[in-house]
Protein backbone atom coordinates (compact mmCIF):
# COMPACT_ATOMS: atom_id res chain seq x y z
CA UNK A 1 0.00 0.00 0.00
CA UNK A 2 1.32 3.75 -0.58
CA UNK A 3 1.69 6.29 1.79
CA UNK A 4 -1.36 8.70 1.56
CA UNK A 5 -1.21 12.42 2.36
CA UNK A 6 -3.53 11.71 5.60
CA UNK A 7 -0.47 9.50 6.64
CA UNK A 8 1.79 12.69 5.91
CA UNK A 9 0.07 15.19 7.91
CA UNK A 10 -0.16 12.65 10.56
CA UNK A 11 3.62 12.28 10.88
CA UNK A 12 3.43 16.23 11.94
CA UNK A 13 0.81 15.49 14.48
CA UNK A 14 3.03 12.74 15.78
CA UNK A 15 5.83 15.37 15.75
CA UNK A 16 7.90 12.27 13.26
CA UNK A 17 10.23 14.02 10.92
CA UNK A 18 9.57 13.56 7.12
CA UNK A 19 12.10 12.72 4.50
CA UNK A 20 11.50 13.49 0.59
CA UNK A 21 13.67 13.14 -2.10
CA UNK A 22 13.61 13.97 -5.60
CA UNK A 23 13.77 10.80 -8.19
CA UNK A 24 13.53 10.94 -11.90
CA UNK A 25 13.65 7.27 -13.39
CA UNK A 26 12.90 3.74 -12.66
CA UNK A 27 16.43 2.75 -11.20
CA UNK A 28 16.45 5.64 -8.77
CA UNK A 29 13.10 5.74 -7.45
CA UNK A 30 13.51 1.87 -6.69
CA UNK A 31 16.20 2.44 -4.59
CA UNK A 32 15.01 5.47 -2.56
CA UNK A 33 11.58 3.58 -1.91
CA UNK A 34 13.25 0.53 -0.50
CA UNK A 35 15.38 3.10 1.82
CA UNK A 36 11.88 4.06 3.51
CA UNK A 37 11.23 7.45 2.01
CA UNK A 38 7.87 7.86 2.24
CA UNK A 39 7.66 11.53 -0.15
CA UNK A 40 9.13 11.41 -3.85
CA UNK A 41 9.02 14.27 -6.48
CA UNK A 42 9.48 13.85 -9.55
CA UNK A 43 10.80 17.22 -9.51
CA UNK A 44 11.15 20.30 -12.61
CA UNK A 45 14.78 20.26 -10.97
CA UNK A 46 15.21 17.49 -13.57
CA UNK A 47 15.15 20.06 -16.03
CA UNK A 48 18.99 20.64 -15.24
CA UNK A 49 20.38 17.72 -13.57
CA UNK A 50 19.13 15.45 -15.95
CA UNK A 51 18.27 16.97 -19.53
CA UNK A 52 21.07 20.00 -18.98
CA UNK A 53 19.18 23.14 -19.21
CA UNK A 54 20.38 26.23 -17.33
CA UNK A 55 17.24 26.46 -15.22
CA UNK A 56 13.68 24.47 -14.54
CA UNK A 57 11.67 26.84 -16.86
CA UNK A 58 12.16 25.18 -20.48
CA UNK A 59 10.74 22.03 -18.84
CA UNK A 60 7.61 20.43 -20.56
CA UNK A 61 4.32 18.37 -19.25
CA UNK A 62 5.24 16.05 -21.67
CA UNK A 63 8.79 15.53 -20.34
CA UNK A 64 7.36 15.13 -16.70
CA UNK A 65 5.19 12.90 -17.59
CA UNK A 66 7.64 10.94 -19.21
CA UNK A 67 10.09 10.95 -16.12
CA UNK A 68 6.99 10.69 -13.46
CA UNK A 69 5.63 6.96 -15.14
CA UNK A 70 8.97 5.87 -14.70
CA UNK A 71 9.56 7.02 -11.16
CA UNK A 72 5.93 5.10 -10.20
CA UNK A 73 6.98 1.88 -11.38
CA UNK A 74 10.32 2.20 -9.42
CA UNK A 75 8.42 2.96 -6.34
CA UNK A 76 5.67 0.97 -4.61
CA UNK A 77 5.31 2.01 -1.48
CA UNK A 78 5.89 6.24 -1.58
CA UNK A 79 3.74 8.81 -2.24
CA UNK A 80 4.85 10.32 -5.41
CA UNK A 81 4.55 14.08 -6.20
CA UNK A 82 4.79 15.67 -9.67
CA UNK A 83 6.20 18.83 -10.13
CA UNK A 84 3.83 20.94 -12.40
CA UNK A 85 6.13 22.77 -15.17
CA UNK A 86 6.45 26.57 -15.46
CA UNK A 87 3.17 28.36 -17.25
CA UNK A 88 1.27 24.77 -16.90
CA UNK A 89 -0.52 26.18 -14.16
CA UNK A 90 -0.72 29.92 -14.54
CA UNK A 91 -3.15 30.68 -17.37
CA UNK A 92 -6.54 29.57 -16.23
CA UNK A 93 -7.65 27.56 -13.37
CA UNK A 94 -9.29 25.01 -16.29
CA UNK A 95 -5.81 24.30 -17.80
CA UNK A 96 -4.28 23.82 -14.63
CA UNK A 97 -7.22 21.08 -13.87
CA UNK A 98 -6.18 19.62 -17.48
CA UNK A 99 -2.14 19.64 -16.52
CA UNK A 100 -2.85 18.05 -12.74
CA UNK A 101 -4.88 15.00 -14.13
CA UNK A 102 -2.10 14.70 -16.74
CA UNK A 103 -0.04 13.84 -14.09
CA UNK A 104 -2.82 11.51 -12.02
CA UNK A 105 -3.77 10.11 -15.36
CA UNK A 106 -0.87 9.57 -17.40
CA UNK A 107 1.88 10.19 -14.76
CA UNK A 108 1.03 7.84 -11.99
CA UNK A 109 1.65 9.89 -9.30
CA UNK A 110 -0.65 10.55 -6.34
CA UNK A 111 0.01 14.64 -5.99
CA UNK A 112 1.09 17.50 -7.58
CA UNK A 113 3.11 20.59 -6.70
CA UNK A 114 2.74 24.00 -7.52
CA UNK A 115 5.25 27.27 -6.70
CA UNK A 116 3.47 30.38 -5.31
CA UNK A 117 1.05 31.41 -2.29
CA UNK A 118 -1.89 33.58 -2.66
CA UNK A 119 -1.88 34.12 -6.52
CA UNK A 120 -2.33 30.20 -6.69
CA UNK A 121 -4.53 29.89 -3.71
CA UNK A 122 -7.94 29.50 -6.22
CA UNK A 123 -6.01 26.53 -8.32
CA UNK A 124 -5.07 25.12 -5.66
CA UNK A 125 -9.02 24.86 -3.84
CA UNK A 126 -10.10 24.07 -7.33
CA UNK A 127 -7.29 21.12 -7.82
CA UNK A 128 -8.22 20.18 -4.37
CA UNK A 129 -12.18 20.16 -4.86
CA UNK A 130 -11.95 17.75 -7.71
CA UNK A 131 -10.18 15.12 -5.95
CA UNK A 132 -6.25 16.03 -6.85
CA UNK A 133 -3.55 16.65 -3.72
CA UNK A 134 -1.88 19.44 -3.68
CA UNK A 135 2.03 20.25 -2.31
CA UNK A 136 2.37 24.12 -1.93
CA UNK A 137 5.64 25.40 -2.48
CA UNK A 138 6.94 29.08 -1.63
CA UNK A 139 9.53 31.07 -0.77
CA UNK A 140 12.67 30.59 -3.19
CA UNK A 141 10.42 29.74 -6.29
CA UNK A 142 13.08 28.59 -9.26
CA UNK A 143 10.48 28.71 -12.19
CA UNK A 144 10.59 32.83 -10.83
CA UNK A 145 13.85 33.33 -10.48
CA UNK A 146 13.62 35.56 -13.73
CA UNK A 147 11.43 38.29 -11.75
CA UNK A 148 12.69 37.13 -7.83
CA UNK A 149 16.58 38.27 -9.73
CA UNK A 150 18.01 34.74 -9.47
CA UNK A 151 18.54 32.09 -6.51
CA UNK A 152 18.19 34.47 -4.20
CA UNK A 153 17.22 33.29 0.03
CA UNK A 154 13.49 34.90 0.65
CA UNK A 155 11.77 36.43 3.90
CA UNK A 156 14.91 38.31 5.43
CA UNK A 157 12.52 41.49 5.39
CA UNK A 158 9.60 42.23 7.27
CA UNK A 159 7.36 42.84 4.37
CA UNK A 160 8.72 39.69 2.46
CA UNK A 161 8.66 37.81 6.06
CA UNK A 162 5.39 38.94 6.93
CA UNK A 163 3.65 37.81 3.30
CA UNK A 164 5.50 34.34 3.35
CA UNK A 165 3.78 33.46 6.42
CA UNK A 166 0.37 34.77 4.98
CA UNK A 167 0.98 32.70 1.27
CA UNK A 168 1.23 30.07 3.84
CA UNK A 169 -1.85 29.92 5.80
CA UNK A 170 -3.64 30.60 2.38
CA UNK A 171 -2.45 27.32 0.72
CA UNK A 172 -3.08 25.96 3.95
CA UNK A 173 -6.84 27.21 3.92
CA UNK A 174 -7.30 26.18 0.33
CA UNK A 175 -6.53 22.53 0.97
CA UNK A 176 -2.87 21.90 0.18
CA UNK A 177 -1.70 18.62 2.20
CA UNK A 178 1.83 20.32 2.95
CA UNK A 179 3.93 23.09 1.99
CA UNK A 180 7.54 23.36 0.52
CA UNK A 181 9.59 26.43 2.49
CA UNK A 182 13.04 27.00 0.15
CA UNK A 183 15.52 28.64 1.02
CA UNK A 184 13.99 30.89 4.16
CA UNK A 185 15.73 31.94 7.41
CA UNK A 186 15.05 29.40 9.64
CA UNK A 187 13.27 31.32 12.23
CA UNK A 188 10.58 32.17 9.83
CA UNK A 189 10.04 28.94 9.03
CA UNK A 190 9.85 27.47 12.41
CA UNK A 191 7.27 30.32 12.94
CA UNK A 192 5.20 29.00 10.24
CA UNK A 193 5.70 25.63 10.78
CA UNK A 194 4.38 26.09 14.29
CA UNK A 195 1.16 28.25 12.51
CA UNK A 196 0.15 25.40 10.12
CA UNK A 197 -1.81 22.42 10.97
CA UNK A 198 0.02 20.42 7.75
CA UNK A 199 3.40 19.82 7.23
CA UNK A 200 6.38 21.81 5.91
CA UNK A 201 8.86 20.35 3.84
CA UNK A 202 12.18 22.66 4.07
CA UNK A 203 14.74 23.01 1.76
CA UNK A 204 17.45 25.44 2.64
CA UNK A 205 15.15 26.61 5.57
CA UNK A 206 16.41 24.89 8.41
CA UNK A 207 15.84 21.87 11.04
CA UNK A 208 12.39 23.42 12.41
CA UNK A 209 10.29 21.79 9.36
CA UNK A 210 8.56 19.15 9.86
CA UNK A 211 10.16 17.86 7.12
CA UNK A 212 12.95 18.65 4.65
CA UNK A 213 13.60 17.47 0.88
CA UNK A 214 16.76 17.38 -1.10
CA UNK A 215 17.52 16.73 -4.82
CA UNK A 216 18.83 13.22 -5.38
CA UNK A 217 21.80 14.12 -7.45
CA UNK A 218 23.06 16.52 -4.78
CA UNK A 219 23.01 14.52 -1.82
CA UNK A 220 24.86 11.82 -4.73
CA UNK A 221 27.39 13.75 -5.39
CA UNK A 222 26.46 13.48 -9.10
CA UNK A 223 25.47 17.04 -9.79
CA UNK A 224 28.91 18.88 -9.49
CA UNK A 225 28.18 22.04 -11.80
CA UNK A 226 26.38 23.94 -8.87
CA UNK A 227 26.53 21.90 -4.88
CA UNK A 228 23.88 25.05 -3.01
CA UNK A 229 24.71 25.56 0.28
CA UNK A 230 21.93 23.91 1.79
CA UNK A 231 22.96 20.36 0.50
CA UNK A 232 24.63 18.10 2.30
CA UNK A 233 26.79 15.14 0.03
CA UNK A 234 26.69 11.85 1.57
CA UNK A 235 28.60 10.15 -1.55
CA UNK A 236 30.99 11.24 -4.34
CA UNK A 237 29.31 9.03 -6.98
CA UNK A 238 30.57 11.54 -9.88
CA UNK A 239 33.94 10.74 -8.88
CA UNK A 240 33.15 6.95 -8.57
CA UNK A 241 31.44 6.67 -11.85
CA UNK A 242 34.25 7.99 -13.40
CA UNK A 243 37.12 5.86 -12.28
CA UNK A 244 34.76 2.49 -12.80
CA UNK A 245 34.42 4.08 -16.62
CA UNK A 246 37.83 4.95 -16.61
CA UNK A 247 39.04 1.44 -15.57
CA UNK A 248 36.47 -0.55 -17.99
CA UNK A 249 38.29 1.64 -20.77
CA UNK A 250 41.19 1.35 -20.04
CA UNK A 251 40.70 -2.85 -19.25
CA UNK A 252 39.14 -2.63 -23.45
CA UNK A 253 41.93 -1.29 -24.69
CA UNK A 254 44.20 -3.67 -23.28
CA UNK A 255 42.60 -6.79 -23.78
CA UNK A 256 41.95 -7.33 -19.98
CA UNK A 257 38.19 -7.25 -20.68
CA UNK A 258 36.37 -9.34 -21.23
CA UNK A 259 38.19 -12.39 -20.17
CA UNK A 260 36.74 -16.16 -20.25
CA UNK A 261 34.45 -15.50 -17.05
CA UNK A 262 32.47 -12.97 -18.88
CA UNK A 263 31.83 -14.56 -22.03
CA UNK A 264 29.38 -17.46 -22.99
CA UNK A 265 30.26 -21.07 -24.24
CA UNK A 266 29.33 -23.26 -26.35
CA UNK A 267 30.22 -26.99 -27.04
CA UNK A 268 33.10 -27.58 -29.33
CA UNK A 269 31.78 -29.99 -31.76
CA UNK A 270 28.46 -27.40 -32.72
CA UNK A 271 31.98 -25.07 -33.80
CA UNK A 272 33.57 -27.53 -35.49
CA UNK A 273 30.58 -28.21 -37.35
CA UNK A 274 30.03 -24.03 -38.14
CA UNK A 275 33.69 -23.85 -38.98
CA UNK A 276 33.90 -27.04 -41.48
CA UNK A 277 30.40 -25.76 -43.40
CA UNK A 278 32.07 -22.45 -43.29
CA UNK A 279 35.30 -23.19 -45.00
CA UNK A 280 33.23 -25.65 -47.82
CA UNK A 281 31.13 -22.83 -48.41
CA UNK A 282 34.20 -20.57 -49.50
CA UNK A 283 35.84 -23.68 -51.68
CA UNK A 284 32.63 -23.68 -53.31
Amino acid sequence: MRVTITEIKEMKRKKEKIPMLTAYDYVTAKIVDEAGVPLILVGDSLGMVMLGYESTIPVTMDEMIHHSKAVVRGARRALIVGDMPFMTYHVSVSEALHNAARFIQEGGTQAVKLEGGEIVAETVRRLVGCGIPVMGHIGLTPQSIHQLGGFKVRGKVMEEAKKLLNDAQILEEAGAFAIVLECIPSSLSRLITEKLAIPTIGIGAGPDCDGQVQVISDILGLYTEFVPKHAKRYAKLAEEIKAAVSSYVSEVKSGLFPTSEHSYTMGKSIIDVVASEAKQSRCK
